[in-house]
């Protein structure tokens, strides 16, 4: 493979099995393709949204409650989704919005897989008392709902930090939050793969030749235990993400000033009956879109990569 040339390793890449049967998957190449167009949306927001809407010195009230694609009495513009109440451009505040609900469920799922598969490497290799410890800590967590457990993590986070960091920390303490609601699963599935490859020939001889345990777990049997993880992110990414739209949505979440797709939503849910309806609705349909388009890719990859599922 290292000794083939570009465009031998394209033409290799292009005939992959993984690539053949995504071309065969029209659910998943919809799916990519949403999930690409919105993240592409969201990274390079602050060169195709119209408007800043986190600048206020651009707003104009006088703007406000705009419908789409019709011109505002007052100023003559026009705007492709409407304005909110405050005259912002909801097609921006989407963009921009959904760049803090990305990149918390990114970091979410990113510091939940960190923490659970630590976790489950160390229960599974070591066993004994640690492994009864750590599961049993897991199976506790279990039992409650993982909404609600992110919201007493955030809530006691946000009490004992002092008044003047908490809008500053919020993003940072959602994630953590998050994250800390949602290592359980990964430190289970790779916990049960640790005790299979423990036993295996290769970590054997590792044990012989005398190398360390830290080595043995995170050289030799880490990437052997890492395949089902990466489905279990993708699903994760979606669940994360509406995680941080809820807990915005009851304002637990993300702070106004840093508006993410669950507070547009909740800005938008007092408007929807006074037929102010497109500051609900398009936000509310970009959550789904986004979410729902992860979880069916999710899907794909669960069904792809697991043999005994084809």
């Amino acid at each position: 493979m290292f000794n083939l040339t570009l465009p031998e390793r394209l033409d290799r890449i292009l005939k992959s099995d993984f690539l053949w049967r995504l071309s065969r998957s029209p659910v998943a190449i919809l799916s990519l393709l949403v999930v690409t167009l919105l993240v592409l949306g969201a990274v390079f927001a602050p060169w195709i949204a119209p408007f800043d809407p986190y600048d206020s010195a651009s707003l104009d009230l006088m703007n406000g409650f705009t419908a789409p694609l019709t011109e505002n009495d007052f100023t003559g513009q026009q705007f492709l989704l409407g304005t909110d109440d405050q005259g912002r451009d909801v097609l921006s505040t989407i963009l921009y919005g959904m760049r803090i609900s990305l990149f918390v469920g990114f970091a979410s799922v990113l510091f939940a897989m960190v923490l659970g598969i630590s976790l489950g490497l160390i229960a599974g290799y070591l066993g004994g008392w640690v492994d009864t410890i750590i599961m049993r800590i897991a199976d506790v967590q279990l039992t409650f709902p993982s909404i609600l457990v992110a919201m007493l993590i955030f809530g006691i986070a946000k009490g004992v930090m002092p008044a003047e960091y908490r809008d500053q920390m919020a993003i940072w303490v959602l994630i953590i939050a998050i994250g800390l609601s949602d290592w359980v699963q990964f430190a289970r599935v790779v916990r049960g793969a640790t005790l299979v490859e423990k036993n295996r020939e290769y970590v054997m001889a590792a044990q012989l030749i005398g190398q360390p345990t830290p080595i043995i777990m995170w050289r030799h049997i880490l990437p052997n235990v890492l395949s089902p993880v990466l489905v279990i992110a993708t699903i994760s990414l979606a669940l994360a993400i509406i995680a941080e739209a809820t807990l915005s949505f009851l304002g637990v979440g993300a702070p106004p000033t840093q508006p993410s797709l669950g507070t547009l939503i909740r800005i938008g849910q007092g408007f929807m009956f006074s037929g102010e309806w497109w500051i609900l609705l398009f936000p509310a349909l970009t959550l789904l879109a986004l979410a729902l388009s992860v979880n069916l890719l999710g899907d794909w990859l669960r069904d792809t990569l697991n043999p005994k599922l084809r």
